[in-house]
């Protein structure tokens, strides 16, 4: 693994060891939290979806607190986090955010944002979700048209680089969002041998490629496919599940947009014997602000939305909760638990390596699309 810019991962493996730990360790009383929360100024969340706003709303009438959710994009919160301390004049005191790597090698070691795991939380938030703390994982899926087709057309991964789906696939342009060019760095370091194993099951021969890994393989494949690259999941929704389509798109997207079966009568389903994965998943971390004048409602706020209660808006977007306790809702659209399994999961081990090799996967990506 190369050099992080920012730091090694030996160096990050300190630093998480160090701020996690022993803040997770202290003794969690929940009455003497609600109690400090009460002396002082309110607070403000950042986050990159709407639902913050409710959250905020549901966790300031449960409390008798003060809270506000602002939705702003992983790039602006990754700024104004900066900014606003470097400056002394905190204004985000939590952030929820879906960049990890970006955490990882830009808030965590220059301590702009703590880490919080709440004592009680320990035993039911799985241990590689704790440090830095996951509260949710978010997932992108392979999705088809239901009224177009019977059933899911695409049974193996390797068949969306066939000449049978060349201009037909619709999905994110990773040169736009950095958790893209982050999955294609853990599917070659952690999905490589799958990636290859079913290239064999649908060619049936070995793969032979002068490409560094199979991974890289199959995304260049993918890429001279001629894929229709959007500038967001509205987009593809769209692509994929508008009604009245005859040879509607394939594509990829966040199982957020599955409300749209309901809200705009698409025909969006989940490709759910997909090989090697009908999907993969991103994580949301839940960090504080170091400089935060308000350090316990922000902590109250963390255990909040580690709650079901808290996190139950973002849930009906298909976001899974990291507390194992929690269970999904019957009416969650995508159906997102019945195959969460079969997602290929994010690993924050190799966090700083994603950072490092975004533009090294963009520039990949942008040699080899067709458009």
């Amino acid at each position: 693994m190369r050099k992080s810019r920012y730091l090694t991962m030996t160096a990050m493996a300190a630093v998480l060891v160090t701020v996690s730990p022993a803040m997770a360790q202290d003794a969690f009383d929940l009455d003497a939290l609600v109690a400090a929360a009460k002396q002082e100024k309110p607070i403000n969340i950042y986050d990159s979806t709407g639902k913050i706003v409710e959250m905020a709303e549901n966790f300031s009438a449960k409390y008798g607190l003060k809270a506000t959710g602002m939705k702003v994009s992983a790039n602006s919160q990754l700024e104004m986090i900066i900014r606003e301390s470097q400056a002394g004049n905190v204004q985000g005191d939590v952030v929820l955010i879906t960049d990890a790597p970006a955490a990882l090698a830009q808030l965590l070691p220059e301590e702009f944002v703590e880490n919080y795991v709440p004592g009680d939380m320990t035993s039911k938030i799985p241990a590689q979700f704790q440090s830095p703390l996951a509260i949710s994982t978010n997932a992108n899926v392979w999705a088809y048209n239901t009224e177009a087709y019977d059933k899911c057309p695409v049974a193996n991964i390797w068949e969306l680089t066939e000449p049978k789906w060349k201009g037909k696939i619709a999905m994110v342009d990773p040169l736009t969002k950095g958790n893209y060019t982050d999955w294609f760095n853990q599917l070659e370091a952690h999905g490589n041998d799958k990636v290859a194993a079913a290239y064999k099951a649908y060619f049936g021969k070995d793969l032979e490629t002068g490409e560094k890994s199979a991974a890289a393989a199959w995304i260049k494949a993918l890429a001279q496919n001629a894929p229709l690259a959007t500038d967001g999941d509205d987009p593809v929704a769209e692509a994929v599940g508008a009604p009245g389509q005859k040879e509607p798109f394939f594509g990829l997207l966040s199982s957020a947009k599955f409300r749209d079966n309901a809200d705009k009568g698409y025909k969006l389903g989940i490709c759910a014997d997909l090989a090697p994965w009908v999907g993969w998943s991103y994580i949301k971390l839940g960090l504080i602000a170091s400089k935060t004048q308000s350090p316990n409602t922000a902590k109250l706020f963390v255990h909040y939305i580690l709650t079901e209660e808290g996190i139950a808006p973002q849930m009906k977007d298909g976001k899974l909760p990291t507390n194992t306790d929690i269970k999904m809702p019957g009416d969650e659209p995508s159906g997102l638990m019945k195959v969460s399994d079969k997602l290929f999961g994010y690993d924050s081990s190799t966090g700083l390596d994603d950072f490092d090799r975004r533009e090294e996967w963009q520039d990949f990506w942008r040699v080899n699309y067709t458009k």
